[in-house]
């Protein structure tokens, strides 16, 4: 067989190859051949004796673990097999921890190597006791307000209520044994997660022709059950589109991408993101949204898979469980089917999930309402604009939240032509007004020199 995740050949014994068993045993198990080619030729060896001695004791002395180490031959040449089981617990080579990936063996640090140490102990990051945080870090707005939508979601009786804070968090298992807060408690609920974390954020941006041409940009802190809820209020107040449509007497604002399918993109980011890796990122942009969170698709995990029918596995057994409770996620792995779904109901194109940087990237496609509000006659074609014009976009494009008589006095024109201008770049698909009300502002939609 050619070399793969459970199978090596190696020529010649070397004590350095017990990095090989190493790897294996902290991966699925495999077998090492000695006095074999890479072409699978049996070259053979001539200290087998010797080494069906030496090689059992030094796995055992080295690693502390057993392996099985057969003589066996092929056409009068001895080779010897190594049969390594994998481990339930981390195995380490003189301090060194390796792995076993693909055909390759990998020296697992940093991150890398505190996962895999969490995982091999049956943990994850956000089970993890933290040695300075005491309940006082706790915002008891938060735990109320997490009770309150897990009595919504009939996920809680109404008598938790009266739970303290301390039953809360024993309830949700978010306290150990010795009383330590665990870091999931931290970043659910407490006051200043980023006092413990990096990663505590949420980064927004409004970008228009490429990554250089950021024209807005918030970052949104504190705990992370309430994260989302802040996220959309900014969301729906600067970066998307509200059209408003009546029904009956009563005025409809819904935002352009429905409320539940970027909920549930959020409520997926936050959930299984890498809270030792850097920030969430959302990029609006004209004709999208992307949503980038950090942490590679979990062991046995493909794009492919998360498209298809799967069971839901969770980065973050804590984070999601608390979500779980308070109505904000399934556990039945229909997230991704939720978002399809939402954009399939008001006619907008499938999105798109790809691993990217570490990360899954999640691309939403914007409103057509949107989409006709940036096309329009001039073909975004700079040329076809009046001097006035051109010098209104270069004004707004310094200033986005300048309103409109003050607009009229910067150009010494009246507030009426002022008016005029606006709808024209409007109907031409150069400008466009994001959010609502006095927290919006204007988007020069082409670049301006």
């Amino acid at each position: 067989m050619a070399e793969n995740q459970n199978i090596e050949y190696k020529e010649s014994w070397r004590d350095e190859y017990l990095k090989w068993i190493c790897g294996f045993a902290n991966a699925q198990g495999g077998k090492l051949y000695i006095g074999i080619n890479d072409d699978k030729e049996v070259v053979g060896i001539d200290n087998s004796h010797r080494l069906l001695e030496d090689i059992p004791n030094k796995i055992v002395t080295t690693l502390g673990i057993v392996c099985d180490v057969n003589l066996l031959q092929k056409e009068g040449k001895e080779y010897i097999e190594i049969t390594v089981e994998p481990s339930n617990v981390p195995i380490a080579y003189k301090g060194e921890y390796h792995y076993r990936s693909g055909a390759t063996k990998q020296q697992l640090k940093g991150t890398a190597l505190q996962q895999f140490i969490l995982k091999k102990m049956g943990k994850t990051w956000d089970d993890i006791p933290h040695p300075s945080a005491t309940i006082d870090c706790i915002d008891e707005q938060a735990i109320e307000y997490f009770v309150n939508e897990a009595i919504d979601a009939e996920r809680l009786s109404p008598s938790a209520k009266r739970d303290s804070v301390e039953k809360v968090l024993e309830n949700l298992e978010l306290i150990d044994d010795d009383g330590h807060l665990k870091n999931a408690a931290i970043l659910l609920f407490g006051k200043r997660p980023q006092h413990y974390f990096t990663g505590v954020e949420f980064k927004i941006g409004r970008f228009v022709s490429d990554n250089t041409d950021l024209v807005i940009q918030d970052v949104v802190t504190g705990n992370i059950i309430q994260m989302a809820d802040e996220v959309i209020r900014v969301l729906r107040s600067k970066y998307l589109i509200s059209p408003i449509h009546y029904e009956g007497m009563v005025r409809k604002e819904p935002l352009e991408i429905p409320d539940a399918v970027l909920r549930e993109a959020i409520y997926n980011a936050i959930v299984h993101k890498d809270y030792m890796g850097p920030a969430i990122q959302m990029k609006v942009w004209n004709d999208r949204i992307e949503l980038w969170n950090d942490g590679p698709l979990l062991e046995g995990y493909t794009i492919e898979t998360l498209l298809g029918d799967h069971s839901s596995k969770q980065r973050n057994k804590n984070i999601a469980n608390a979500f779980y409770m308070a109505g904000f996620i399934e556990t039945w792995g229909r997230g991704i089917d939720k978002i399809r779904n939402g954009l399939k109901d008001v006619h907008l194109p499938e999105p798109s999930f790809k691993e990217h940087c570490g990360g899954l990237l999640v691309t939403i496609p914007r409103s057509r309402v949107f989409s006709d509000l940036i096309k329009g006659d001039s073909q975004n074609d700079p040329q076809k604009l009046t001097k006035r014009q051109m010098a209104l976009l270069k004004i707004v494009k310094d200033d986005i939240y300048i309103t409109r008589k003050a607009l009229s006095k910067k150009l010494k024109v009246s507030l009426p032509t002022i008016k005029r201008e606006i709808a024209s770049l409007r109907k031409q698909g150069v400008i466009v007004y994001a959010g609502s009300g006095k927290n919006g502002h204007w988007e020069v939609l082409i670049s301006i020199r």
